[in-house]
C-alpha cells in the first residue's frame, strides 16, 4: 500500500502525530493555564483541586476551620471574615489552624510576592531595564514607568512591594529577558516550592483567566520570603523617593500598615481587586517565634485586622494546639542513586525548574524528533518505490500484496 501514500499525506500524517504526541506532553499544570471560570475560582474548593489532599497533610483537604484544640482551657480561634485562612509557624512549619487551605482563589496583589520571590534571585539589583509600552501601558500602572526609559532593577522592587506597583511587575518580569520567560521563571518558583494550587498569568496579581493560588500556597512562599534578605530589605521600605522621569519623581509609602500598628511585624503583602476581594500575606515574630498568616477573599479593609486578630491567636496557641498539617519544603529532584552524595541545593534544583519551565519538555521535544523521524522513514520508502518503477526494477514487496 505505500505506492498509494503520497509525500503530502506522509507529511499531513506526519503532522497528525505531532500534535497528539504533544498533549500526551503537555504537564497537568500547563493545561490548567486556560482555568477555571470567574465563578469557579471564587467558590472552588479542595476538591477541585488535585494536590489538596496530598500537600501538607490530610487535615488541610477540608473545606471549612480546620484546628486541633487541647483538652482543658483554651482560647477559641478568632471569628474572621475570609473565604480561606492559614495561620502557621514560619521556623518549624506547622500549621496551627486553616480554613479552606486549599481552595483555589484569586490572589490580587498578594502574587506580588511570588513575583519578587522568584525574581529577585535572578536579577542584579544595580542594572536597569527599560521600560516596555506593555508595562507603562498596564492599568492601573501606579507608579507611572514612562516607555523608554531606563529604570534600577533595586527601585523596580520596592516599587513592587511598598505601594504595589502593577506597572513595576511587568518590568521586572520583562527584565529576565521577556515576559512570557519570566512567567516561566515565576511559575517554576511555584513547582519547586510546591505550591502547586498557584498559577501565576500576570505578574502583578491582576485578575487573569486561570490565574490563582491558595492560603497554603501563600504561606510556603511567604515561608521562602522570609528566607530572602533582600526581599525583607524592599519589604519593609517604610518610605522612597522613585526618579520616574528627568523632572518627575513620586513617593513610596508603604501600604502594610501592620509595619506600623503591630509589635513585632517583619514584613507582608495586601491585595484588592473586586473579584478577589481583599487578600493578605502577613508576618510578625514574637519571642523568637515567627508566623506568618495568609488571608483570600476578605471583605475591602478588613483583612489587617483579621491578620492581627489570627496572629494574637497564634502566638497564644502555638506550641499547645496540636498542628493540623505543615508547611511542605522546596521539592527536590529525584536522586540519581540511593547513594547519591550531599543534598542538592536550592539553587541547583530551582535552575533545573526554571529550564524546564523556559523551555519544551523532553516529552513535547521526543514527540517532534518521532515525527520527523516517521515522516522521514515513509518519505524514503515512497522515493525508493518511485526510483524502483522509473527503472523497471521488480518490486520486492509485489508478492507480499495481494
Amino acid at each position: 500500500m505505500l505506492d498509494r501514500i503520497r509525500p503530502r499525506a506522509v507529511l499531513v500524517g506526519a503532522l497528525l502525530v505531532i500534535p497528539a504526541v504533544l498533549a500526551a506532553a503537555v504537564p497537568a499544570s500547563a493545561a490548567g493555564l486556560g482555568g477555571p471560570s470567574a465563578s469557579a475560582l471564587a467558590s472552588a474548593s479542595p476538591a477541585a483541586s488535585p494536590v489538596a489532599r496530598a500537600i501538607g497533610g490530610p487535615q488541610l483537604a477540608a473545606r471549612g476551620v480546620v484546628v486541633n484544640y487541647p483538652p482543658g482551657t483554651m482560647p477559641r480561634l478568632p471569628n474572621v471574615a475570609a473565604s480561606a485562612f492559614v495561620i502557621a509557624d514560619a521556623s518549624t512549619g506547622q500549621v496551627l489552624a486553616a480554613k479552606d487551605p486549599h481552595g483555589w482563589y484569586r490572589p490580587a496583589s498578594t502574587l506580588k510576592v511570588l513575583t519578587a520571590v522568584a525574581l529577585i534571585p535572578v536579577l542584579n539589583p544595580d542594572s536597569t531595564v527599560v521600560a516596555s509600552k506593555q508595562a507603562t501601558s498596564t492599568v492601573p500602572n501606579v507608579v507611572g514607568l514612562v516607555t523608554g526609559r531606563a529604570y534600577q532593577i533595586s527601585d523596580l522592587f520596592t516599587a513592587l512591594l511598598t505601594i504595589s506597583a502593577n506597572d513595576a511587575a511587568i518590568a521586572l518580569t520583562q527584565a529576565t529577558g521577556s515576559f512570557s520567560q519570566g512567567v516561566a521563571l515565576i511559575n517554576a518558583e511555584a513547582r519547586y516550592l510546591q505550591a502547586d494550587d498557584t498559577v501565576a498569568v500576570d505578574p502583578n496579581g491582576l485578575d487573569a483567566p486561570g490565574q490563582r493560588t491558595s492560603a497554603y500556597d501563600l504561606a510556603l512562599i511567604a515561608r521562602q520570603a522570609l528566607r530572602l534578605p533582600a526581599f525583607l530589605k524592599y519589604d519593609q521600605t517604610m518610605s522612597a523617593r522613585f526618579v520616574v522621569a528627568r523632572r518627575k519623581a513620586v513617593g513610596l509609602y508603604n501600604q502594610n500598615t501592620l509595619l506600623t500598628t503591630y509589635p513585632g511585624a517583619v514584613g507582608g503583602k495586601i491585595g484588592w481587586t473586586s473579584a478577589a476581594g481583599a487578600t493578605y500575606v502577613g508576618m510578625a515574630t514574637r519571642h523568637r517565634v515567627t508566623l506568618i498568616v495568609t488571608l483570600l477573599h476578605c471583605p475591602a479593609l478588613t483583612e489587617i485586622n483579621s491578620a492581627k486578630k489570627l496572629l494574637d491567636w497564634g502566638f497564644a496557641a502555638d506550641g499547645k494546639v496540636a498542628l493540623v498539617g505543615t508547611l511542605v519544603g522546596p521539592r527536590q529532584p529525584p536522586s540519581a542513586s540511593p547513594a547519591s552524595a550531599s543534598p542538592p541545593s536550592r539553587v541547583d534544583v530551582i535552575s533545573r525548574s526554571h529550564a524546564a519551565a523556559a523551555n519544551p519538555s523532553v516529552l513535547a521535544a521526543a514527540g517532534f524528533s518521532c515525527a520527523a523521524v516517521l515522516a522521514a522513514v515513509l518519505g524514503i520508502m515512497y522515493s525508493r518505490r518511485q526510483r524502483l518503477r522509473a527503472t523497471g526494477r521488480p518490486d520486492r514487496s509485489a508478492r507480499d500484496r495481494v
